[in-house]
């Protein structure tokens, strides 16, 4: 190690035959350690103490601001085809069948995307396949909103649902790696606050937007308030889009792919922006990567895989190397044991929030059909189901594809639902550092757990609005919380891949779970209650399994 210094001009530390060499220069200091910047072994070590003197300010605030609406538009990307359902079933004239298919397009693109988009964002780079996400998750909308006929539609929901997971999967490594260790996983649970905003966001706009009279009609084409309220909600996926071409790449993936000039440019703009200093003064000159980790494209190129072109077949076969080699390194030891426990975790979490979210409406639908029926009398769920589906049964339908429109109830109830979450969101980042994002995770999952178990004792849509607002609360904390956790557990070059993996498996268990679930409760309600609260309820003791973040370095 060699050290050596100049007190006449600057004084200068230079660490040599390491795996990474910094250059920090801190004028008119004789006392260059003092600051604690002698400790070299690991780069995760260095690149923090470079990140940390990036400061903390506009720079940050501007990219949680955009992390957060991206997050914010999954919300309501997943969520918006329970507002279109009615209105696009008397256009399409779709049987019960149909609505299911339909419904179940955009959670399958979610399955089949979210290891897609994982694989490309730990390769290509986390700015440049968020933008490819977004601006497909935007066109595809916009062209689903002029689709005339039921399959293109389902079509483009399907492409919906492929690019929106990539942007979800991807907004919290990409927020993650900007930050220094002690902000970073506050910063990143500010994000759920953003979900909340989205939830609210949706029937909100929806109300507004659909019982407009509005329609433009031709002998070829038909454009409708429902049409008008799909383009609305796909707008802002391009526009932020475009926005994020003006933030930086990842300079934590710039340095995991052997670039580390350009990781340093990435430093000092964050400099130039949180301090309005000049770019020029940032204390850390030099930031060189010895050793790649890289497995395949350290051995075969000393090209950074970024560069890497589909296009070309070696290349390309070079690329596809690299992903199994990070694939076959999330499925062993020491990652084996996380990659296995945050699989589940979401696989049971998942399931449970996306198939339960999507029956409160039909919970809130049947128990307003029994109480109008049989009016002041109490009834549980199970005999709420039973007698609605006998009454209904027994009616002539007039009309099989062109109902009532969607009741204001179902806004207000949704939008209640949403509100409820804003007490939750504030609680997990002002707390967090206090309590360790593993206490939210046990908590948010055993007691929704709790929840789940007592639907079996609602007994009128008052008593459903509650329990619906504590579980959406609950379940919508810990998903986020989990995407927090995961950015600590897992290397740079393998943070998505991972985050994609358990994010299959949740869209997996969220697919099986509402397709089989409308057939469970309504031949024994009790079937489902259990197995989702017992999902649920496991789900948080595997979070025991977890170890506390937050507090080192990234790796």
């Amino acid at each position: 190690m060699i050290k050596s210094a100049s007190r006449d001009v600057k004084s200068a530390v230079t660490w040599a035959g390491s795996d990474i060499i910094i250059k920090i220069f801190a004028p008119d200091s004789a006392n260059y350690l003092d600051d604690g910047l002698d400790f070299i072994e690991g780069q995760g070590e260095d690149f923090e103490r470079a990140l940390e003197h990036t400061g903390f300010g506009k720079f940050h605030y501007s990219l949680l601001t955009i992390c957060g609406l991206i997050y914010l538009n999954t919300a309501v990307g997943i969520t918006i085809i329970s507002f279109v359902l009615p209105s696009a079933t008397c256009d399409f004239q779709m049987s019960s069948s149909d609505k299911g298919w339909l419904t179940a397009a955009p959670m399958l693109g979610m399955v089949i995307g979210s290891y897609f988009w994982g694989c490309l964002a730990d390769t290509k780079g986390r700015k440049t396949v968020l933008i490819g996400a977004l601006l497909m998750d935007g066109i595809c909308g916009l062209l689903s909103s002029i689709s005339q006929v039921y399959w293109l539609f389902m079509l483009f929901r399907f492409f919906n649902g492929f690019a929106i997971t990539g942007a979800m999967g991807i907004c919290f490594p990409y927020l993650g790696e900007f930050q220094p260790n002690k902000y970073r996983e506050t910063i990143l649970c500010w994000l759920e606050l953003f979900w909340t905003l989205g939830v609210i966001a949706l029937p909100g706009i929806a109300w507004i937007i659909i019982p407009l009279e509005f329609e433009y009609i031709t002998e070829t084409f038909r454009f409708r308030s429902w049409n008008l309220f799909v383009a609305a909600c796909a707008i802002p996926s391009i526009l932020i889009g475009l926005w994020l071409l003006f933030f930086p790449e990842s300079p934590k993936f710039l340095l995991e792919c052997g670039e580390a000039d350009e990781a340093l440019d990435v430093l000092r703009d964050m400099y130039a922006s949180n301090t309005g200093d000049d770019g020029s003064n940032f204390p850390v000159v030099s930031l060189r990567e010895k050793v790649r980790t890289m497995s395949v494209i350290s051995q075969q190129s000393t090209r950074s895989i970024r560069s890497l072109r589909i296009r070309k077949p070696k290349e390309l076969k070079l690329l596809l190397g690299e992903i199994w080699e990070q694939t076959k390194a999330l499925c062993k030891p020491p990652h084996l044991r996380y990659t296995v426990i945050t699989c589940l975790i979401q696989f049971g979490l998942t399931t449970s929030y996306y198939t339960l979210i999507i029956w409160f409406p039909e919970l809130f639908y049947r128990f307003e059909e029994f109480e109008s029926l049989h009016p002041n009398e109490a009834a549980s769920v199970c005999e709420v189901s039973s007698v609605v589906i006998k009454t209904n049964t027994s009616l002539t339908i007039e009309n099989e594809f062109c109902g009532e429109p969607i009741a204001d109830s179902v806004f207000l109830h949704t939008l209640i639902i949403g509100l409820a979450c804003i007490p939750t969101s504030f609680w997990l980042p002002l707390c967090v550092h206090r309590l360790g994002a593993k206490f939210f995770l046990v908590f948010s999952l055993i007691v929704a757990g709790g929840v789940t178990i007592g639907l079996y004792f609602v007994n009128s849509a008052m008593s459903n609005l509650v329990l619906s607002c504590i579980f959406e609360a609950l379940t919508s904390l810990g998903i986020s919380t989990v995407y927090c956790v995961m950015v600590d557990l897992f290397p740079t070059n393998l943070r998505v891949m991972a985050a994609a993996l358990s994010l299959t498996f949740g869209r997996g268990g969220a697919l099986i779970g509402n397709l089989i679930f409308g057939f469970l409760i309504d031949l024994n309600c009790v079937v489902p209650i259990v197995l989702f609260a017992s999902m649920l309820l496991v789900s948080g003791l595997l979070c025991l399994m977890l170890p506390s973040t937050g507090k080192g370095s990234l790796d």
